[in-house]
Formats: C-alpha cells, sequence, structure tokens
C-alpha cells in the first residue's frame, strides 16, 4: 500500500476502539428494541454519539486540517474529508445482530483515498488505499472467479432510508424480480459498505442497489475497485459521488448483473 502506514494503522486503530465501545454497547441495546422512530432515534443516537466522542479526536488528530462529516454530508471538492458512519447498520445494531461495521473513509479533492471498514462481530477490518490495493485483517483480497450464474451468490440493499426516491424502491423491487431468475440465491446482509467490501474479497459474487448512497459507497467502492471488482452505476458509467445507483461485480459477471438489474 502506498498510503502513509502511520495515516493507514491510526484509522485502523481509531474504528477498532470505537468498534469494542460499541460492541459492549450492542446487547443493551438489543434488549430495549425501539418500538417507535423517537425511541429509536433516541437509542441510536446515545450509541452513535459514544463512539463518534471516540473516533472524531482520533481521526482529527491525524488529520487536523481536514473536514469532518458524516455518512450524508456533501463531498467537497477540495482538500480533505471525512465520512464517517460509527455505526453502518444501525438497524441490525439495535437488534442485536452482528451485521454491523465502523467505517472511516479520507477523501482528498472529493476523491476516496484511504477507506477503513471494521465489524467486531467477526473480527475483521478491509482496508482500501487508492493506487495500493485492498486486503481484509492484512492480507490482500480479489473477487469471486465463478462464471456461472446458477452458483451466485449476489446481495442488495433497499434504497436509503433517508429522502427514500419512490423510483429507487420501484427500481429495487423490479430488479430483484430480474435476478433472483439467474442467480443462485439473492441476499440482503447488512451494511451496504460491507456487503460492497465482500464483493471485493469473493465472499459475494455481486451487489446492487438503487438510490444514491455516497456515504456508503465512497470507501466501500474505492475497496472493491482496488480489488479488481468492476464498480458502475444503471448506464454502466464509472460509479462517482451523486450517482443514483451502484453495481458491483468481477469483470467476467458485472455484465449480465448490470443487464438483470437494468431489465426493467
Amino acid at each position: 500500500m502506498t498510503a502513509d502506514n502511520d495515516l493507514v494503522n491510526g484509522i485502523v486503530r481509531a474504528t477498532h476502539e470505537a468498534g469494542a465501545a460499541l460492541a459492549k454497547r450492542a446487547g443493551r441495546a438489543g434488549r430495549t428494541p425501539a418500538r417507535t422512530m423517537r425511541e429509536f432515534r433516541t437509542i441510536f443516537g446515545e450509541a452513535d454519539g459514544a463512539a463518534l466522542e471516540i473516533i472524531r479526536p482520533a481521526l482529527t488528530r491525524l488529520r487536523p486540517d481536514a473536514a469532518w462529516g458524516d455518512e450524508i454530508d456533501t463531498v467537497l471538492a477540495d482538500g480533505e474529508q471525512w465520512i464517517v458512519d460509527a455505526i453502518d447498520g444501525a438497524v441490525q445494531y439495535l437488534q442485536d445482530l452482528p451485521q454491523w461495521s465502523v467505517s472511516a473513509t479520507l477523501l482528498r479533492d472529493g476523491q476516496p483515498a484511504v477507506a477503513v471498514l471494521h465489524n467486531p462481530g467477526l473480527a475483521e477490518t478491509y482496508v482500501g488505499v487508492a493506487g495500493g490495493g485492498a486486503t481484509r485483517n492484512g492480507a490482500p483480497v480479489a473477487p469471486s472467479a465463478k462464471t456461472d450464474l446458477s452458483v451466485t451468490l449476489f446481495a442488495t440493499s433497499q434504497p436509503p432510508f433517508a429522502g427514500r426516491d419512490p423510483e429507487a424502491v420501484r427500481r429495487a423491487g423490479a430488479s430483484l424480480a430480474s435476478v433472483l431468475p439467474l442467480a443462485g440465491a439473492v441476499r440482503n446482509l447488512g451494511p451496504t459498505s460491507w456487503q460492497v467490501a465482500d464483493v471485493a474479497s469473493g465472499r459475494l459474487d455481486g451487489f446492487w442497489e438503487f438510490g444514491v448512497d455516497d456515504g456508503n459507497l465512497l470507501g466501500a467502492t474505492l475497496i472493491a475497485r482496488e480489488a479488481g471488482a468492476i464498480v458502475t452505476d444503471r448506464h454502466g458509467r464509472p460509479w462517482a459521488a451523486g450517482a443514483d445507483s451502484v453495481i458491483v461485480a468481477p469483470p467476467q459477471l458485472h455484465p449480465a448483473l448490470l443487464a438483470a438489474v437494468t431489465e426493467h
């Protein structure tokens, strides 16, 4: 990897510290599930706030001049910017399920430079560095080598909850109906970012989602591209912030998944 090792290691440590603190709280959150959106926001806010109190100072020490954002902030065209999701997979976290992670991405001039995803339950960490490859727990990763669609495991996420676009919802349903007859199986396995990273490592054979989801995708797509996966929008153009869709798959599977997803 070509990035400053101290920077990468510092981001990894910050996500691990935040993840450990969240893991200690996870059982408590799961034993008091939210009955209303107000309760959901309160319980989530307490956990998210506690994690940010750990990760924000740590990342600020690494890059004091970088702007600070969260998973829904506007991407800045100039300078450095942190995009952080302390609990990527909030629904799963609050239901005491293990499919959640801590996500931290450093952008430079609007492009991801370093991305780290850490899942405390799996004790796994994905790292992607622009021009430097992608790893899981320090070992290089690569996408699936499958060529037969009938044995593929594809994954998808529902359109982002915030400002959910009705057209994205329609496309999500139609695309699922198109992919199901082709694939061995289709699953939604939790955080969007982690599923994209699992395509990078070959655990999943492809992933798609409709709706603008920059905060979850900027770091994850860096990991996928550095591993060798193809990452486009529904038009087949290279994915970029602001795109209304994403399709991620190995080179040999991407055309078929793209065609199926955009059939309607």
